[in-house]
Order: C-alpha cells, then structure tokens, then sequence
C-alpha cells in the first residue's frame, strides 16, 4: 500500500503543470514562496523567474515565455501596452506598495537647501508617480495636462532642486549620494528600508498604483491563472503581508 501512495504521489507530481510566473524581486518572492504547496495541491509546479527590470517582465509575458507575471500597476501596463505594442491586461490586485522619499542627509524636507540633489525613477509611471509625491510635498509644481510627466513638465521649483532620472533599480544605490531619492517600495525594502518607518515622506494610501497580476489578453481565464489568483486571495497572504511587512506592503484584496 505504501509503494502504491508514493507512485500515485510521484505520477501526480510528474505530471504536475508547469506554472511560470515573472517577478521583481522582494516582496514578491515572498508571496510565492509561500503559495508554491498551495499551487502543488492544484496540480501547478510553480516556476518563479525573477527579473531586475521594469522591461523584461513584460515582453517574456508577451512572448509566451511566462503564464503571468506580477510586479507592476495599472498605469505601468497600460503604458507599456501603447508604448512596445503589447497586448497584456490584469486580472487581479495584490498589493499596495507605497512610494516614498528617502533620505540620510535630512530628518525633514523643510531642511532640503536650494539646488539640493534629488533622483527618482526614470520609467514614465513610476517617474510621473514620484513628481506626484514631491508636488504633495510642495517642493514642485507640474503641468497636470500631461497624463506621465517627466522632468521637463516641472513648471516650477522654487528651491532650483536638481532632479535626475535614474532606472528604478539604481536608486536605492544613490541614496548615499543625494539629498533626497524617491523609490519604489519593492526596491526599498531589498535595501533594507521601510516606507512607514524609514521615509521622510510617504505616498497617500488612496494610491491608485495597485500591483497586479498581468496575463496575455485571451489568457484571463486559463486554468492555471485561476488557480494562481484563487491561491494568492486568501487570508494566509493576507495576514502575511499585513504580519511581515507591517504597513509597507497593503493588500489589495
């Protein structure tokens, strides 16, 4: 009896369906590291291929060489959508990660000094996001008629701040460097920064910039996304997210 269970568990596992989903790393390795069994237990071996681009993700998904990927927001793919020419869409919200500002030069921004050096992301969402952030602030002003805006639609600065564009992934890497650095939650937390804790400055929570899971268009409803979506919508990632990374991380489910 026994060897039957292990060679009816062995032929279940062999014939388990691949399920290949791309990621930017922390923290969202972490959630699916933690839905892997859950998957297994559907008959999915999950493949986790992680990427260090905002890029790569999207054209591997669109070449078929991923079922899913999950590391941008909305605005991100539709952006991505007009700009490669890609068709993707999402089909589910994961979580908030708000965006923030840096610094270990100044414990407040009333301190930041004329021509003080600041970089941000150089993608168009995540660049207009972190403008977003330093108009609330009330260090820019920018020309609201242009839906992603980039340096060059700051209208004014009145304290002559130096804003350089840097690829999103790089930023963390020039926080010693500068005055000021605006960076994405899944980058600060790999540098060991915690947007509630760490930040001098913190993104309003009412954020639309949800991540999301993403599939080819006509993919939404495959089998195997189901089942990812079924696996990740549930109290256990909830708490997870809610336990470990107590308010830098918020579900969106």
């Amino acid at each position: 009896m026994k060897k039957l269970a292990l060679s009816l568990a062995f032929c279940l596992y062999a014939s388990a369906q691949v399920l290949r989903v791309g990621i930017t790393p922390y923290p969202n390795a972490t959630i699916l590291e933690n839905i892997k069994d859950d998957l297994k237990e559907l008959g999915y071996e999950l493949k986790i291929v992680e990427f260090n681009d905002y890029i790569l993700p999207n054209l591997a998904l669109n070449d078929g060489e991923l079922d899913a990927n999950m590391y941008q927001h909305k605005p991100f793919l539709e952006d991505f959508n007009e700009s490669k020419g890609t068709d993707l869409v999402a089909v589910a919200n994961v979580f908030l990660p708000p965006m923030a500002a840096y610094s270990k030069k100044i414990k407040d921004l009333k301190e930041l000094k004329n021509g003080a050096l600041v970089y941000i992301p150089n993608d168009p969402t995540n660049e207009s996001r972190a403008l977003d952030i330093l108009e609330a602030a009330g260090l820019i002003k920018t020309n609201k008629e242009v839906k992603f805006r980039s340096v060059i639609d700051i209208t004014e600065n009145p304290l002559n701040l130096d804003i350089k564009e840097l690829e999103a992934a790089q930023v963390p890497r020039v926080l010693d460097e500068c005055d000021l650095a605006v960076i994405n939650t899944n980058y600060a937390l790999a540098a060991k920064l915690n947007p509630t804790k760490d930040s001098i400055y913190l993104e309003d929570l009412n954020s639309p910039y949800v991540n999301v899971i993403a599939v080819k268009k006509g993919n939404e409803n495959n089998e195997e996304v189901k089942a990812l979506i079924k696996v990740i919508k549930t109290p256990k990632i909830k708490n997870l997210l809610e336990e470990q990374f107590k308010g830098a991380i918020i579900p969106a489910f």
